[in-house]
């Protein structure tokens, strides 16, 4: 089985809600996400409006082992500690989680989805944290500086949270991006893999952002440091890489706050499936964009057998090698 069965499933599922009329392209991506990922879901950001505008209840199913509202709260108060958290607009990454599944003894699915909605061709900026192949709970924990993403989904994936390795194994990250989200005509919606986003491993990239950091700051205040002095400076910045740590509260002596940092991310164009760069990938379509490596045979199979008039083709990202990307136009 597909390690990340879930976000294809969650492509095939757009793709036929667009057909029967539940969606439009124009919908919220929103709504796009959750009438597509009906209850496969183990965590949703916004679930204040996901039930009060889409009549969407993650905890539907969980109920359903209550006899009542009353004994559902009780019944999880000692992990949702704040009745309000049930249904509130929680501001944590990501915006989406998929439920975990075992296969073969070891846990698979569980992906992560974020949704990118922009009205020119460019993607929105990443706010929360640095796009990525994957991620584990415990660094979504720190990003957030809190774990109220795992105490949700460990509620929903039940028996497979106590798995020794659920907070720790490596969960696929994939990205809903629509552009020109305004005109039909032009608009492009695509699943995205993070590997498409990641073109050098996450440590490289903050190590040089600080490293830049530095340079920049050298040169502004026109200070002159011996190559000797400057070269152990980079030595000693080479190690600040772990963005758990950067992302983390800090607690300094005698400050009467915990300053932490949030790295934003901006995508260049050829970073950009839906640019100029990549014109194989037309307007009006619905894509799941995925790295060469992860798209075998079982991958086409299970897509072609369900949308028959998929077309799959592969595009050279500039930076980052070969992407399979199968394409269903609207």
């Amino acid at each position: 089985m597909l390690e990340f069965i879930d976000a294809v499933d969650f492509y095939i599922a757009i793709i036929n809600a667009l057909k029967s009329g539940i969606i439009s392209p124009q919908s919220p991506l929103d709504e796009i996400a959750l009438k597509s990922g009906k209850d496969g879901f183990a965590y949703i950001d916004n679930r204040r409006d996901a039930r009060g505008r889409y009549n969407y209840d993650l905890w539907e199913t969980t109920k359903n082992q209550f006899e009542s509202e009353k004994e559902f709260v009780n019944g999880i108060k000692s992990r949702i500690k704040n009745e309000k958290l049930l249904y509130s607009k929680s501001e944590q990454f990501p915006d989406f989680m998929f439920k975990t599944r075992k296969h073969a003894g070891r846990l698979i699915c569980g992906s992560l989805l974020e949704l990118k909605d922009s009205k020119s061709s460019t993607i929105a900026s990443f706010n929360s944290t640095l796009p990525t192949k994957c991620k584990s709970l415990e660094e979504i924990n720190v990003i957030n500086g809190g774990n109220l993403v795992a105490r949700v989904a460990s509620i929903m994936d039940d028996k497979l949270s106590s798995d020794e390795l659920y907070q720790t194994f490596e969960r696929k990250c994939f990205y809903l991006v629509r552009t020109h989200a305004n005109k039909e005509d032009k608009m492009k919606i695509s699943v995205i893999d993070g590997s498409f986003f990641e073109t050098v491993p996450k440590e490289h990239l903050i190590y040089q952002m600080f490293l830049n950091i530095l340079h920049n700051h050298l040169e502004k205040k026109e200070i002159k440091i011996p190559p000797e002095a400057l070269d152990q400076l980079e030595k000693t910045l080479s190690c600040v890489t772990d963005q758990t740590i950067i992302a983390a509260s800090q607690i300094i002596e005698k400050a009467s706050v915990r300053p932490r940092l949030r790295i934003m991310a901006e995508v260049y164009s050829e970073g950009n499936p839906h640019s100029s760069f990549y014109p194989e990938v037309s307007e009006r379509s619905i894509n799941f964009i995925v790295g060469a490596p992860a798209s075998g045979k079982e991958l086409a199979e299970e897509i072609s057998q369900k949308i028959p008039e998929i077309e799959k083709f592969t595009i050279q990202h500039k930076r980052n090698g070969k992407h399979v990307v199968f394409q269903f136009q609207f």
